[in-house]
């Protein structure tokens, strides 16, 4: 006899509604299908029953070798799609919405590759990240206990993955209020992070911003002032080089022969995730550097022609011309004028752009 249905949103058992569309996810009423819906099952509903309904047979060895292919490749896009949503939902400050679209994330992740797979860690450090931002920090420390409890297992851990779990616990510690093991956990961070991607790495960042954060608001204003300055020279650094690959790769593709049956081989380009997370640490410095105890001209220019850069990368060339101006009209107030020509290059990218659709 087959088990009462579970809700897909709070696990309890005997859940009477069904989802018209795949027929296989159940809920105890409808506010729990709603919340699931507008998370991440309206997203999903059609993926669902390639990946969970059972498998047809297959009479040859090779037919079964391309089925299990086909079934990995649909099983891995529904996670990315689900950890899509998810991430989307806390970088809109929005972590209620977020965690039914991660759950399904960790869920479709551990039928696919097992409860302690070291590429569950990101899932539960969302999750982690999720529940403390909606007020939940026990099932946060619940999250944060889990991934803990993978990387202990797993002896060839990244030093990667685990900086992402030290970084996770100095959040969930300044979520608690306790700044001596955030900033324990944050040191952790940054050396984990340098000793897998180097000293100059936009990794880095992240655990001298939060690090950074603390100092401000115990008021050491020397050491903030001073990570918060590394900060800004990291992403303003590693944005410039983006820029030039960019301007590469549009180069090699204009030369490229139409004729050409191979593409020319590029560099790859900033991802979304990566202009999103330096778009919030840099908007959050930005506030800082135009008001109260930190303000400084410099910083300032230097974040909003980062800000540009991210921006033009991003294809929105309004916000990139709008910030790029200020950074043009701030960098003829400074005594040094070195970095006026290369904004002013930027606002010509973006001027061509504009000329391009008009």
């Amino acid at each position: 006899m087959a088990a009462p249905p579970r809700c897909e949103l709070c696990g309890a058992r005997g859940a009477p509604l069904r989802c018209p569309g795949c027929r296989l996810t159940y809920y105890c009423d409808v506010s729990h299908q709603k919340t699931d819906w507008n998370s991440v099952h309206s997203k999903i509903c059609h993926l669902l029953s390639p990946v969970l309904k059972p498998q047809r047979c297959f009479h040859s060895a090779k037919d079964r070798k391309e089925g299990k292919e086909e079934l990995l490749r649909k099983q891995e896009s529904l996670v990315a799609v689900a950890m899509s949503r998810a991430q989307c939902f806390v970088w809109a400050g929005q972590p209620l919405e977020a965690i039914p679209a991660a759950l399904q994330a960790l869920r479709s992740s551990s039928r696919l590759l097992g409860p302690a797979s070291l590429r569950l860690l990101p899932i539960y450090l969302l999750l982690a990240e999720a529940c403390t931002g909606a007020g939940r920090p026990r099932q946060a420390a619940k999250y944060l206990s889990q991934a803990q409890w993978i990387v202990l297992q797993s002896p060839d851990c990244s030093a990667a993955l685990q900086s992402k779990l030290h970084q996770g616990l100095g959040l969930f510690s300044i979520a608690e209020g306790n700044m001596d093991q955030a900033l324990y956990h944050l040191a952790n961070d940054v050396y984990l992070a340098t000793a897998e991607f180097g000293l100059n790495s936009i990794e880095v960042s992240g655990g001298y911003f939060h690090m950074a954060n603390i100092f401000f608001h115990q008021n050491k204003m020397d050491a903030a002032d001073s990570l918060y300055t590394e900060v800004s020279s990291l992403w303003h650094a590693w944005l410039l080089s983006s820029l030039h690959g960019h301007q590469r790769a549009l180069q090699a593709q204009a030369e490229a022969s139409p004729f050409s049956e191979e593409e020319e081989g590029t560099e790859e380009g900033t991802t979304e995730a990566q202009r999103e997370r330096g778009a919030r640490m840099l908007s959050a410095l930005l506030e800082l550097r135009e008001q109260g105890a930190l303000q400084h001209l410099g910083e300032t220019t230097q974040i909003l022609h980062s800000l540009a850069i991210i921006h033009y990368l991003g294809q929105d060339y309004a916000k990139a011309q709008e910030l790029g101006m200020k950074a043009f009209d701030l960098a003829k107030q400074l005594p040094q004028q070195d970095s006026l020509e290369t904004i002013g290059h930027l606002l010509e990218l973006i001027n061509a752009q504009f000329s391009q659709t008009t």
